[in-house]
């Protein structure tokens, strides 16, 4: 499955169903950058999660709603409620764990 990029108009629609990885980023975030191919590998080896992305920089009005206070934040959603949420760093086993565990 491919990354989806979401932003206001399409993130209700993106998160709506299934198991989903939400991650909130920003392009000048040090450990966004060092979770970025993290991600993307859980999203090339896990068919069963679905990694949504969000640009907070471009996207403030959803990091608000979802209560962001420090990046990357990351959201588990289960039929487009939130199941889990950490923030920071994890890696590749971790990530899948928590997301799977949620």
């Amino acid at each position: 499955m491919a990354i989806v990029y979401a932003d206001s108009s399409n993130l209700d629609e993106n998160v709506k169903d299934g198991l989903v990885l939400l991650d909130f980023y920003a392009d000048w975030c040090g450990p966004c950058k060092m979770l970025g191919p993290v991600v993307e590998q859980v999203d090339s080896e896990n068919d069963d999660i679905k990694v949504v992305k969000v640009n907070v920089d471009e996207n403030i009005g959803l990091a608000q709603q979802y209560g962001v206070q420090g990046i990357p934040s990351l959201f588990v959603l289960k039929d487009g409620k939130v199941a889990a949420q950490k923030a920071g760093f994890m890696p590749k086993d971790a990530l899948v764990d928590w997301v799977k565990s949620a």
